[in-house]
């Protein structure tokens, strides 16, 4: 049983109401941690070192921050075994997963930043004979980042490294289901000697601990990712306080398959992009639109290798699907299959809860294949966050634009085709922040990353972060 404590301060410490909450692996249904269930006292303290930590770490040359991010990365990197145990254990996705991807990428994320800031340059405008205007980018002060429980390391330090190679001081927040990658990448950051103060964690509920940095005036900007409502909550907060907001939300997404795909490769990936994580990606691609020359032999296979993927104990290297995250995320899912059936639809694979040996009590669901929908049903329009697809076929381009595009959401979308005129045609079309063509989830981490309607506002990744961690401020100087 591990005890997590918030790092403050460069301290490992307690929550200051000494209250804890309890963190149980998904996989077994058994509570195997506890958590400070912190309130406003440990954010305004976790605030104030941040305050404290912020003219010195600011005025460090970017070589300095660098160095000390890099050496993190590496740190990352020796202890990938171990993280990845812990984010399998906590998040219940197979640990093959988490040691091929989760943890490579957060070092990843720190050696981009770490060498990202060193070629971050200024602009200068030259008014012919007039004057010269040259533009800097200072960091903020005391940031917020809030990271969700699917990909917990990955995307926690893709908010915090642009943060601090800027020369921000953090106060961050992981979820509460999955704390303890976080919690052990604060145990890094003491032995690498990141100065106190520079980074905060604070672990806790969204409604204590993430309202408190939310509402609190010396933030001066939050990055968020989570839900739609959780990120229309904080943005009603944030705005009249005039914040600065990044809001990485919800995904409907569409997985467009047009009958001149290179069909082997497509198969393979479609199955990658709609139970990957056990279906819980923002990117994953969850409504798949076939058109209807390949529609049956699609089906056909795509239900073949669905069937044919083992749910099993994420510790098993045999085992491509682990555990859904929680107990309430599992009867959220077990819902939306029920109110598919309602809605017409067909079960062609999965659609209840599996019982795994040794793993009795695990949230575990068969991944699911579900057609016969409308598509403006609520199965098609709402984020389940689950190992479950939805497959319907086409006839043409304009008609599945129109099914791809009928959401609330814009996050990503992907499209399968050889013919590189309609790969132009249809993703310029696409309401969707990402466009993959004949490819899911390659990502060059230079490339903004954020979806347009209900999936959010603001972009992360590249120089989109470190634009957004810090102000511009234009300075004129007449010749």
């Amino acid at each position: 049983m591990t005890t997590i404590q918030n790092y403050i301060n460069g301290q490992l410490c307690p929550p200051l109401s000494g209250n804890y909450l309890d963190s149980v692996n998904p996989a077994t249904g058994q509570v195997h941690a506890h958590i400070p269930d912190s309130d406003v006292q440990d954010v305004e303290a976790a605030i104030q070192a941040a305050q404290k930590a912020f003219p010195d770490w600011s005025n460090r040359s970017n070589e300095e921050r660098s160095r000390i991010l890099m050496t993190i990365a590496q740190r990352i990197e020796e202890k990938l075994d171990e993280l990845a145990l812990a984010e399998s254990q906590d998040n219940g996705k197979p640990l093959s997963l988490a040691q091929k991807i989760d943890i490579p990428r957060a070092a990843s994320n720190f050696r981009f930043f770490a060498t990202a800031i060193n070629h971050y340059a200024a602009e200068s405008h030259q008014m012919a004979q007039v004057a010269i205007n040259y533009t800097t980018r200072r960091p903020l002060g005391v940031v917020a980042c809030i990271s969700p429980w699917n990909l917990p390391l990955y995307l926690f330090t893709w908010k915090i490294a642009p943060a601090l190679a800027a020369g921000n001081c953090v106060v961050a927040k992981p979820s509460e289901v999955t704390p303890l990658t976080a919690y052990l990448l604060t145990q890094i950051c003491q032995e690498v000697g990141l100065p106190a103060g520079v980074l905060n964690v604070v672990h806790g509920l969204g409604p204590k601990a993430g309202n408190a940095m939310v509402i609190h005036p010396s933030i001066k900007a939050i990055s968020f990712t989570g839900g739609t409502q959780t990120g229309a909550r904080i943005a009603q907060q944030a705005a009249p306080l005039f914040k600065k907001l990044s809001l990485e939300l919800g995904g409907k997404n569409p997985n467009i398959i047009f009958a001149d795909c290179e069909y082997d490769d497509m198969l393979d990936t479609t199955i990658r992009s709609s139970f990957s994580n056990q279906g819980q990606i923002c990117l994953a691609g969850s409504r798949i639109f076939v058109e209807a020359s390949i529609y049956e032999q699609f089906k056909a296979d795509f239900v073949k290798r669905t069937k044919a993927l083992v749910v099993g104990n994420p510790l098993h290297a045999s085992s491509n699907v682990g555990a859904v995250v929680s107990k309430p995320q599992m009867e959220k899912v077990l819902s939306y299959i029920t109110l598919a059936k309602e809605e017409g639809g067909i079960i062609l694979a999965g659609g209840n809860r599996i019982i795994v040996p040794d793993c009795e009590e695990g949230y575990f669901i068969a991944p699911t294949i579900i057609e016969g929908l409308a598509h403006d049903a609520r199965t098609n329009q709402e984020e389940i966050f689950g190992p479950v697809v939805t497959m319907m076929p086409f006839e043409t381009e304009e008609e599945v634009l129109s099914y791809a595009n009928s959401t609330p959401y814009g996050l990503s979308s992907t499209v399968w085709t050889s013919h590189l005129k309609r790969a132009h045609r249809v993703a310029e079309q696409l309401e969707a922040g990402i466009v993959w063509v004949n490819c899911w989830l390659l990502r060059d981490l230079r490339t903004p990353f954020g979806g347009v309607k209900q999936s959010g506002v603001g972009r992360e990744g590249g120089w989109e972060a470190l634009r957004f961690f810090t102000e511009p401020k234009n300075v004129c100087i007449k010749l």
